[in-house]
């Protein structure tokens, strides 16, 4: 038979890896370069690496190659050239390691460098070059040296370096460098505010003034005249805008038909205030040019709500003066005070002033800002912001509609000023009462015992009328609340009584409160002397009229029943106290057939006026203890 040759092609299709019971062929995937190369070097028998076996190997291959010419193509192995590749490299390793076990053991071969020719060296050249190095070293260390002796001269001299200075400055105040400028910011942005005033300064290298000539007329002192103060050295110059140099200040006056009833100035800067060495001189000027920025920023934002807000006496807002009217003839003048000149210093009184008015009203603008940067939680971390927590709690709180307008009111600056400045109006009023009735009245004494413990705009006084001597028998208490335009005055005994911004209510009030403490302290002392209380009365309906209030009186008799004591107090500017004294049995009783009986003769006779101011004694009471006294020995 003849020989047919057959081509034998892989198939196309992969091979079968598993068959599944429902005959579904699972194919295996094709391998991918990497696994098909490790499959093909799988195959290198890396055993046959010696030359014999390698030259047998190739005379067989050539003996087949005579043989059977046409079985060339097919005895070349695809991995022949990395076989050899790799015999050629493990040769060269062999080779290297016996040359360096040959070196390692210095038996046969001896590694050392290879000798240069000698070079002629010079004596002279190398002298001359060790005096170069060491004058180079030298200047070197007197350059530190003077360097060193430069800086301790300037700390002693109290010259401050520029970066030194820089860095003073720059843990003060913010600063920016822009296109090779320093520039610092005033401004009170990053607080809350929402002034549009830039407040930039500029920050430069002072220049060296060049050194003046003592005999020249300009720096020698006139006659008579005192030297010129040295100027503080500093290696920095603050440069502000024109419109924040100079000193400003808020001047605010509480003023009665042209009088000052009290005075406030606010201002940043604290009155006698000295820089520190460490400080530089840009320092006092950067804050003077701040407390302008604050001094405009908060007249600006009063003149604003002074034109928007709606009061009954319209406030009037010409240049740089606000005024707005507090109580009737009593009005707030609130001016700007700005001055360019050289003296630091704010004019006017310094010592003459309200602290507490001058702290609130610096305090009013801190919370704006911080109102500003401070919203209550929750709000949302981006977005507009919603509703208070008040007002998000009204629903789940059950809120009525007088809550909610409570929630929604709110005061403006100007507002809350002129309503802290009507309570210190009214506290001042308040006190000036008090003061003068505890120095006209005597008896009795008038302590008054003022809180701590205030709001800006309520305060509250307590109010003791006791006698000296006998306090322990009676003491009368009120308390009361000075608010904003009106008195809140709560008795002992529970009363309340709320009065106006008239002094002349006040005085009342306190002068009707002092009769009835001499009432019931006389009373109080008869029980202690065993005398009976016959009647009583706060408000004596018979007599002429009084010019404040109702007179009181009482009836008073003896223990025995044969002395009566009749006294009446009158409310007015002085306390008036008249008293009136009886004898049992009369003596101008005569018996008749009309009025039969001796019984008769014991109804009390007609009442004798006693004059009481040259009776014995330091007070009412004591006086009364006298009387008393004396009535009862002499029954």
């Amino acid at each position: 038979m003849s020989s047919v040759e057959i081509s034998v092609e892989a198939p196309i299709e992969h091979q079968i890896q598993e068959i599944a019971y429902d005959g579904t062929e699972i194919y295996q995937p094709p391998l991918t370069l990497s696994e098909n190369l490790s499959k093909c070097a799988a195959r290198i028998d890396f055993s046959k690496t010696s030359l014999e076996d390698l030259k047998k190997e190739d005379d067989k291959k050539g003996d087949e190659d005579v043989k059977d010419p046409t079985q060339l193509q097919s005895s070349l192995w695809p991995w022949d050239s990395v076989r050899n590749k790799l015999r050629d490299a493990f040769t060269e390793i062999c080779v290297l390691s016996d040359v360096l076990s040959i070196a390692k053991e210095k038996r046969y071969l001896v590694l050392d460098p290879v000798p240069q020719e000698l070079q002629d060296t010079k004596p002279m050249v190398q002298v001359y070059a060790r005096k170069k190095a060491l004058s180079q070293a030298a200047n070197v260390l007197m350059s530190g040296a003077e360097r060193l002796r430069n800086t301790h001269s300037e700390q002693r001299n109290n010259r401050n370096d520029f970066h030194i200075e820089l860095l003073r400055l720059r843990q003060n105040w913010r600063l920016k460098k822009v296109s090779n400028t320093i520039i610092g910011d005033l401004s009170y942005r990053t607080a809350g505010s929402k002034f549009m005033h830039p407040g930039t300064f500029e920050v430069t290298k002072a220049e060296e003034d060049p050194p003046s000539d003592g005999n020249s007329p300009s720096s020698s002192p006139a006659a008579g005249a005192q030297p010129p103060c040295p100027k503080a050295n500093s290696a920095l110059r603050v440069n502000v805008p024109s419109e924040l140099q100079g000193v400003a200040y808020i001047k605010v006056i509480t003023q009665k038909d042209q009088e000052d009833l009290c005075t406030a100035n606010v201002n940043l800067m604290g009155h006698g205030q000295n820089i520190t060495p460490q400080v530089g001189v840009w320092q006092k000027t950067l804050e003077f040019a701040q407390n302008v920025l604050f001094c405009k920023e908060l007249f600006s934002q009063l003149a604003r709500e002074a034109i928007q807000l709606q009061a009954p006496i319209p406030h009037v807002v010409v240049g740089n003066q606000i005024r707005a009217t507090l109580l009737p003839g009593i009005q707030l003048i609130i001016s700007l005070c700005h001055s360019t000149g050289q003296d630091p210093t704010p004019p006017g009184p310094i010592n003459d002033h309200d602290h507490v008015l001058e702290h609130s009203l610096h305090q009013l603008l801190r919370e704006v800002h911080h109102k500003n940067t401070h919203h209550p939680f929750p709000h949302p971390a981006s977005g507009p912001l919603g509703p208070s927590k008040k007002h998000m709690l009204a629903g789940p709180m059950a809120a009525d509609r007088h809550e909610l307008l409570e929630m929604s009111k709110s005061q403006t600056l100007l507002e809350q000023i002129i309503s802290q400045a009507q309570h210190i109006f009214m506290r001042k009023r308040t006190q000036y009462v008090l003061d003068t009735l505890a120095r006209d009245v005597k008896d009795p004494q008038i302590v008054s015992h003022w809180n701590l413990m205030n709001s800006p705009t309520m305060s509250c006084v307590k109010i003791n009328i006791v006698t000296h001597g006998y306090d322990t028998i009676n003491r009368t208490s009120l308390v009361i609340h000075v608010k904003e335009r009106s008195l809140k005055c709560i008795c002992r005994d529970g009363r309340v009584m709320h009065l106006s911004y008239e002094p002349q209510e006040l005085r009342d009030l306190i002068l009707c409160q002092i009769n009835q403490h001499q009432s019931a302290c006389l009373l109080n002392l008869a029980k202690c002397m065993a005398w009976q209380v016959l009647s009583n009365s706060n408000h004596l309906g018979i007599g002429p009229v009084e010019p404040l209030g109702n007179a009181s009186s009482c009836l008073l008799a003896s223990p025995n029943g044969d002395r009566m004591i009749a006294v009446q107090i009158i409310c007015d500017p002085q306390i008036d106290v008249k008293v009136y004294i009886a004898r049992s049995p009369r003596q101008d009783f005569f018996p008749s057939p009309l009025v039969p009986g001796k019984f008769w003769e014991h109804l009390g006779g007609h009442f004798k006026e006693v004059r009481f101011d040259k009776l014995e004694g330091k007070n009412f009471l004591n006086k009364m203890e006298f009387l008393m006294a004396s009535l009862t020995s002499s029954s």
